[in-house]
This record gives structure tokens, C-alpha cells and sequence, in this order.
């Protein structure tokens, strides 16, 4: 039921009433009753006759639209619990492989399915190892075709490493205190 057709029948007021109080047509607020939108001019309107605020109206849709929207999506999922300890192992499960970049990946990954941990915040740490596999070897690349010689090259790969291992730390360090990660993505790669 949508906001405007519950303030219309909370006032007692039939469509045709409300239609002669605003100056909307009937059929217009048969429209917004059944899910259209409300604006400029017709909102005012219906507002103004209804004497509420016009984003009382508007915004409350929009509330309801989403959480009908949120419980179409829902379909029943077991609730995953996270273990921090588990979710710690998992993420400084990548620092033995960090030189082998396969096995960053594929160790955490698999640990994550024999851990039962699939969780956000897992698929979180693997996608981040996902992304430093993706980005270390072009940071590296572009080191090697700036060409300041083969020290330069070999103190970039040293850092772009210790980047890694510094990104894991810290994560294993905010999972530790605020059970939560420091460097994290806004999507996940898995």
C-alpha cells in the first residue's frame, strides 16, 4: 500500500475527495496510490491538501519501495558466522606465498572453504590478493621500462612485496582489535 493511499484513508477521504481538495485528477492519484512517483506541482499538491510535508510523502515511498524491493531479493540464507581467529589465519595465510602469486590466492581460498568461512570479510581479504596479484606485476613492468637499472628494479620489487606484507599485517591487526579490515574494496572478485 503506498504512503499517499494510507494518508488519504487516514484523513477519511476517497479518491475523488482528495481529487477536488488538491486539483489533481483521480486517475493521477490512482497512478501514485499504485506505485508512480509523485512530483513538482502534484506533489505540492497533494501536500499541501493532505497538510504534510511533501518529503513526508515522497520520502516514505521511496523507503517502502526499497525495503518491497530488499524483501523480493532476500531469498533465505543460513547466517554465516564469522571466526576471527579463522579469518586471521586465512589473511596471513598469503605472506608464505606472496613471491609465488598463484598460491596467494589459491592458499587463503582454499583455507576459506575448509574453515567454513565464507563470509564477506574473507572473500574481502582474497579479493584484495586478487587485486595486488593483478597490479604488482604491471607496477613492476613499468619500473623495468622506465629502465634506472637493475637496483632500481630489484628495490621496487622489495617494496611492492613489503607493501603486500604490510597490507596483511595491518589487516591482521584491525581484525585483532575493531573485528573488521583496514584496507578493504568496495566489491568483491569472488
Amino acid at each position: 500500500m503506498s504512503k499517499l493511499k494510507t494518508l488519504r484513508e487516514q484523513q477519511n477521504l476517497t479518491q475523488e475527495e482528495l481529487s477536488e481538495k488538491s486539483g489533481i485528477s483521480a486517475r493521477t492519484i490512482q497512478r501514485i496510490e499504485t506505485g508512480k512517483e509523485p512530483k513538482g506541482f502534484t506533489l505540492r499538491a497533494l501536500a499541501k491538501a493532505l497538510e504534510i510535508a511533501e518529503n513526508e510523502l515522497i520520502y516514505t515511498e521511496i523507503k517502502q519501495e526499497k525495503i518491497e524491493a530488499n524483501k523480493i531479493k532476500k531469498e533465505p540464507q543460513e547466517a554465516v558466522l564469522i571466526n576471527y581467529s579463522f579469518l586471521k589465519i586465512i589473511n596471513l595465510s598469503s605472506i608464505p606465498f606472496i613471491l609465488i602469486p598463484p598460491l596467494n590466492i589459491i592458499i587463503p581460498l582454499v583455507l576459506m572453504f575448509i574453515m567454513k568461512q565464507k563470509n564477506s570479510l574473507t572473500k574481502q581479504l582474497i579479493s584484495l590478493q586478487i587485486l595486488w596479484t593483478i597490479l604488482a606485476p604491471i607496477v613492476f613492468m613499468l619500473g623495468i621500462f622506465l629502465k634506472l637499472g637493475n637496483q632500481f628494479s630489484l628495490i621496487l620489487m622489495i617494496l611492492i612485496v613489503l607493501s603486500n606484507v604490510f597490507i596483511i599485517i595491518r589487516n591482521a591487526i584491525e581484525i585483532d582489535k575493531r573485528k573488521k579490515l583496514y584496507y578493504k574494496l568496495n566489491f568483491n572478485m569472488i
